[in-house]
């Protein structure tokens, strides 16, 4: 007869435990279809087929058939995919018989499979694919979100690493040295009425880290200076404005400056940190990036950046698109969404960057704003522009910028 110990019982069963787990994982990864949320900008597309990389060698790892890993990016077009909505009709036909779980996931997530099959199998997923989208809808009576602890935001550093099915950092990603400063030129829009309000707090906070930089306004006043394009000033729209300044920078200004930037004239920016950025990016594609947002997506609309954020152009976006003739239906006319519809047309899709912001620090959650190091933000309206600059953009606070302390300072908001 064969005798065990006390602990050798106790290891068979941890293992033949554990190769009940191993067995179950294999049936549910055939039923997740994975779905990352990719952009066609070189960069972006590269570090969305790293992690389809990594997605399909840890299920290799496990000695089964592999997961279907989709790329948007590399699907049939559909407008407003990001939005998700648009992309179920489609995975309703193709995947909803054979799949129990669609996983959406941006470029920078990083996923634990083994952990995800373990969160994913607490949940039922009695719901048909093909009903989703009418069960989300519903008039606002459709499911609650779910809150899921496995689904993380934290650093893959961070001591809650082992517990979590998937990380997202969304830190200033850096390719490289900087641009360097005389290779952006920045482009501010104003007008008369704002000359004594908001001109002076750019020069107070991010003015000293460019050193191309020009005021285009409706009166031109040599103490600032600004430039009179020619276009009267508009209380909405500012299309006309925009068009000239790019008409401006093609024709004028060096051949060698590979990018512009236009900003509002209370846009509060970080050109230090903006450098960095561009230094992921090739100016020799036609590069359209900012805060993207939507309109009529999944019905014949568009995406586009939303000007107070700021709109980065790379000069060869800026030639296709004057090339195209599309232009400006009057000069009050949106500018963010005129060039949103024309850069649509012409087959280049804008590049999203989810630190450009539309908006205040106090108008996005904590929480959203703590993993980021971000570029920008947008208006003065009851909040001091040249503290929030200082206390989220400022260069000084580059070497310093730990988790810790930038929590710590923005609560104090």
């Amino acid at each position: 007869c064969m005798y065990f110990s006390l602990a050798v019982v106790r290891n068979l069963s941890l293992i033949l435990f554990s190769l009940n787990i191993f067995i179950s994982l294999f049936t549910e990864l055939q039923e997740i279809v994975f779905v990352i949320q990719s952009q066609s900008n070189s960069f972006h597309s590269k570090r969305a087929e790293d992690l389809e990389r990594n997605i399909l060698k840890q299920a290799e790892e496990l000695g089964k058939e592999l997961p279907r890993v989709l790329l948007i990016h590399q699907m049939d077009r559909h407008d407003g995919a990001w939005t998700i909505l648009p992309l179920m009709q489609d995975f309703s036909a193709s995947y909803g018989r054979n799949s129990s779980w669609i996983f959406f996931c941006e470029e920078d997530t990083r996923i634990q499979i083994v952990k995800l099959l373990e969160t994913l199998r607490r949940f039922d997923n009695y719901l048909p694919l093909h009903d989703i989208a009418l069960y989300i809808w519903q008039k606002g009576n459709g499911p609650h979100l779910t809150p899921v602890p496995e689904f993380c935001t934290d650093d893959l550093n961070s001591y809650k690493a082992v517990h979590c099915a998937t990380m997202f950092s969304n830190f200033l990603p850096v390719c490289g040295d900087p641009v360097k400063k005389e290779d952006i030129f920045v482009a501010v829009k104003t007008c008369r009425k704002f000359h004594r309000d908001r001109i002076p707090i750019v020069k107070q906070t991010w003015e000293g880290e460019a050193t191309l930089v020009e005021y285009y306004s409706d009166y031109a006043e040599t103490s600032i200076p600004t430039i009179d394009l020619g276009v009267p000033n508009t209380e909405r729209g500012h299309c006309g404005k925009t068009f000239a300044i790019l008409e401006r920078f093609l024709n004028h200004s060096s051949s060698k400056t590979p990018w512009l930037v236009i900003v509002d004239d209370d846009t509060l920016i970080s050109i230090f940190r903006l450098r960095k950025l561009l230094s992921c990016y090739d100016p020799n594609e036609p590069v359209f990036l900012g805060e993207r947002y939507g309109y009529g997506l999944g019905t014949g609309g568009y995406s586009y950046i939303t000007g107070g954020g700021g709109m980065v152009f790379s000069r060869e976006a800026i030639q296709k698109l004057l090339a195209s003739k599309c232009h400006c239906y009057s000069n009050d006319a949106p500018d963010d969404m005129v060039l949103g519809m024309c850069f649509s047309g012409l087959g280049i899709p804008i590049t999203h960057c989810p630190l450009f912001h539309q908006a205040r620090p106090m108008d996005y959650p904590k929480d959203y704003l703590a993993h980021q190091i971000p570029i920008s933000f947008h208006k003065h309206w009851n909040v001091d522009p040249v503290k929030v600059y200082f206390t989220w953009l400022a260069p000084k606070m580059e070497d310093s910028f730990t988790e810790k302390k930038q929590r710590r300072i923005r609560e104090d908001l």
